[in-house]
């Protein structure tokens, strides 16, 4: 999501995005649309630490490794993330993967995951340092920035975080905006001390972390019950149906594995441990 978040509140408030029923069940009945010269993904041309037009998000970096493996270019269909991502880039044959999907969507089909991540309690160091769960007394009557509709706002909610949570909505069209993303308007926030905490996921709050300027904590929430979750597996995302397609990217995933995670650690995304949920130390995963 990106969407993490945007980010997995993308990813997650990712999953704003929607194929309609019917379009999903005729997509399994249609033979694969992979074009095979060039590795053709759907992009969001403005959502770092993800992807950018310039090519320059972990997501970008990790869709040049396949495509070095597939030994083809890549093209990007770019599309602002929000309502019907999915419909009109994936669902009409413009693009043939989604790069950063939940793992188990039911908009498309996912591959094998190539990272797990969580969503992270951001906050200045110095200030609620040793606060890991949002149960945590201390957040009590603490402004919070969460996006608005990602799973830490029900989590906020029964904890009776809500009445000074501040929610920021995932999608604003405002070209006016000062901030690329809404995940970067909120650690702005926190720098400027116009909120005492963040929430957000990880991986777009770890890179935005670092780039803040200020030092960060930033605080995988792993001691949260199993729901709402907030630790999610991410994969790609593929047209339903189109098994061989989803076979090619599994292999280039194992065989180019060593060479994602790099990816990922280079981008500062906090890496969970799949059996233990716990931040997984290097080659751990």
């Amino acid at each position: 999501m990106s969407f993490p978040v945007r980010s997995l509140a993308r990813t997650l408030a990712l999953c704003a995005l929607s194929l309609t029923v019917a379009q999903g069940a005729s997509a399994q009945h249609l033979p694969d649309m992979v074009t095979t010269d060039v590795l053709r993904v759907c992009g969001d041309p403005g959502n770092m630490p993800f992807s950018e037009r310039k090519e320059d998000g972990f997501e970008n970096k990790i869709a040049a490794i396949v495509a070095d493996e597939l030994k083809v270019k890549v093209r990007y269909y770019w599309l602002t993330q929000g309502p019907g991502f999915v419909r009109n880039t994936l669902g009409t044959g413009l693009c043939d993967l989604i790069m950063g999907q939940a793992f188990g969507s039911d908009l498309v089909q996912t591959t094998n995951p190539y990272y797990r991540s969580a969503y992270v309690l951001i906050t200045r160091s110095g200030d609620l340092d040793g606060v890991t769960a949002l149960d945590d007394p201390r957040l009590k009557g603490k402004s919070i920035g969460v996006i608005a509709g990602t799973p830490p706002v029900n989590r906020m909610g029964d904890l009776g975080l809500v009445s000074t949570m501040k929610a920021y909505a995932p999608y604003q069209l405002d070209p006016s905006r000062k901030y690329q993303t809404v995940g970067a308007e909120i650690v702005a926030a926190l720098v400027a001390k116009e909120i005492d905490a963040a929430v957000l996921w990880g991986p777009a709050a770890g890179w935005l972390a670092k780039q803040s300027g200020l030092a960060l904590n930033v605080v995988p929430l792993l001691k949260e019950p199993e729901r709402p979750p907030m630790a999610y597996r991410i994969a790609m995302g593929v047209r339903i149906g189109e098994n061989d397609w989803k076979r090619t990217l599994n292999t280039v995933l194992r065989k180019r594995k060593a060479d994602i995670d790099k990816v990922l650690r280079d981008y500062n995304v906090p890496l969970l441990d799949e059996e233990d949920n716990k931040v997984a130390e290097p080659g751990e995963r």
